[in-house]
């Protein structure tokens, strides 16, 4: 179990947080129990069905070789090929993508598409590293994935550290490898690639969009404007800054923002295009924005504001900063950034939570758009995206919000709940083998 320091009063203390895998499956539990889960079912759905843990060198820029551990846990397929992200950060590890790659099957589950979930990556940081090193990591470790991946197998697609580029090189490297008449028909091997290499037109803000689409149909339920409701935003990556992007469109505010840096706010508000243009000549770093005061990063989640959007890791907000969240809602951005102990003080408190399954399921929706447009040789123009994207998410936020009120239970107990039935009833319709 992880445990994390803190100072409250300037008193010590260590306080034991549940893990990734804890929470998925006291959260994959509960929905269970409330839709009395045939126990068979139940069983497989517990276990993940392959666990694939690679160790392979490379060769470095001076001449070394490191050795790296990369990891691809595929959980179930029972609707489709797997389907989830490949992260590159110290933290990936055999426990974090086995939690990660379930809800990724709820996740493609609920959003109604034909993929199962998988989910994994490389432990280090990239950030070490340089890019012809990462090329060469990436190339490697596609290599040594082998036939574990494929385009109607396992489908990547990018998530914490990796992007286009990273995927580019995936797709380069597995196309290599298969026959030359075979090359060009598994494109879609990886999604998240450059447009130029086959890649969506506006997957870059899909996610973010997304984010973004369902604090506005939030908004709507309620009769309430967006218009200078008040957002603070962990993590300024791809996700963060388009919600962060399409929220101003609205009339938000953004007053606080973390990342990896530090913390930074201004109760007048952060101009979102000035943040993101600072960090992108400061390395990625937010901390340092002149037009905003810094913020202790433990007084973060205590920022007064509507909108609490947790877009960077799992396992933030805890029962430690829970009773300090001033915000109306929180939209996670990121996967599982709420844990059960901590998502428990923030309902008792009133405050409505859109899951991660269901806020962040832009991404891998428009994966599937660029999966579609791959395998039938098609090309997507951005408004056909964005219109395709946006009708799929109010049909996905409409059921969640009709089974929640039907069965008077939280947003996340009803997206688990919509996503586990539909998966029991293709194992109900199919049988199982043999």
């Amino acid at each position: 179990m992880a445990t994390m320091t803190v100072t409250p009063k300037n008193k010590p203390k260590k306080v034991a947080l549940k893990g990734m895998m804890e929470n998925v499956m006291e959260q994959f539990n509960s929905a269970s129990d409330q839709i009395e889960l045939h126990p068979n079912i139940r069983k497989i759905l517990a276990i993940t069905n392959n666990e694939i843990v690679v160790n392979f060198p490379v060769k470095m820029d001076d001449g070394t070789v490191e050795i790296f551990t990369g990891y691809r846990v595929q959980h179930n397929n029972a609707l489709g090929p797997y389907k989830g992200g490949l992260r590159y950060h110290p933290t990936v590890d055999i426990d974090a993508a086995r939690a990660l790659a379930m809800w990724m099957t709820w996740k493609t589950s609920l959003a109604g598409l034909p993929y199962g979930g998988g989910k994994g990556g490389i432990k280090l940081d990239p950030s070490k590293y340089s890019q012809a090193e990462l090329e060469r990591i990436t190339r490697r470790f596609t290599f040594a994935l082998a036939d574990n991946i494929g385009p109607e197998h396992d489908i990547p697609a990018p998530d914490v550290n990796t992007n286009s580029q990273t995927m580019a090189w995936m797709a380069d490297t597995y196309m290599s490898t298969r026959p030359p008449a075979e090359r060009t028909a598994n494109q879609h091997v990886v999604t998240g690639k450059p447009e130029g290499s086959g890649g969506l037109e506006g997957r870059d803000r899909a996610t973010g969009y997304g984010v973004f689409l369902n604090i506005k149909f939030w908004a709507e339920k309620k009769n309430e404007s967006l218009k200078g409701k008040k957002f603070i935003v962990q993590g300024f990556g791809n996700v963060g800054y388009w919600a962060s992007h399409f929220l101003e469109k609205e009339g938000a505010k953004l007053v606080a923002v973390q990342d990896a840096s530090g913390s930074i706010r201004n109760a007048n508000g952060l101009k979102v295009a000035d943040v993101f243009n600072y960090a992108q000549i400061n390395d990625g770093r937010i901390l340092g924005f002149p037009e905003a005061f810094d913020l202790d990063d433990e007084n973060f989640f205590s920022t007064e504001c509507d909108i609490c959007i947790p877009a960077a890791l799992g396992n933030q907000i805890t029962v430690e900063n829970a009773p300090n969240i001033k915000a109306q809602l929180i939209a996670e951005g990121a996967n599982g950034p709420t844990n059960v102990d901590g998502e428990k003080i923030l309902l008792d408190r009133g405050i409505t939570i859109i899951p991660d399954i269901l806020c962040n399921s832009g991404g891998v929706i428009a994966s599937y758009f660029e999966w579609l447009q791959n395998r039938n040789g098609e090309i997507w123009n951005l408004d056909d995206v964005m219109t395709k994207l946006d009708k799929k998410m109010k049909h996905s936020f409409d059921r969640v919000c009709a089974f929640a009120k039907a069965e008077s239970t939280d947003l996340r107990t009803a997206a688990f709940c919509l996503a586990i039935q539909r998966i029991e009833k293709a194992y109900i319709q199919r049988g199982i083998f043999p």
